[in-house]
């Protein structure tokens, strides 16, 4: 779904550096256990609850960072030469 891919594309580039090995473990549950990319989608814009077991940090990060607070465009996906560029 091309809406989940630029939301949870460009928030791992912003936010995959900096996450503990917990968080990373948490935000790999998350994008491969639902079974419905809608889910997702719709927890992380608040349009629906998230279910108990994906309530967690990285979770409201996520719903955070959809809110685009600072109205940037989010129109396709980052190239991946961020995946290896070292830590900031």
């Amino acid at each position: 779904m091309l809406e989940n891919c630029i939301l949870l594309s460009l928030f791992a580039k912003e936010n995959l550096n900096r996450m503990s090995e917990q968080q990373l473990n948490l935000y790999d549950r998350l994008i491969n256990e639902p079974s419905n990319d809608w889910d997702i989608y719709y927890w992380a814009t608040e349009a629906k609850p998230t279910p108990p077991e994906f309530e967690n940090d990285v979770m409201a990060m996520l719903r955070e960072f959809a809110k685009n607070k600072k109205r940037e465009q989010r129109l396709w996906q980052p190239d991946l030469e961020y995946l290896f560029e070292p830590p900031r």
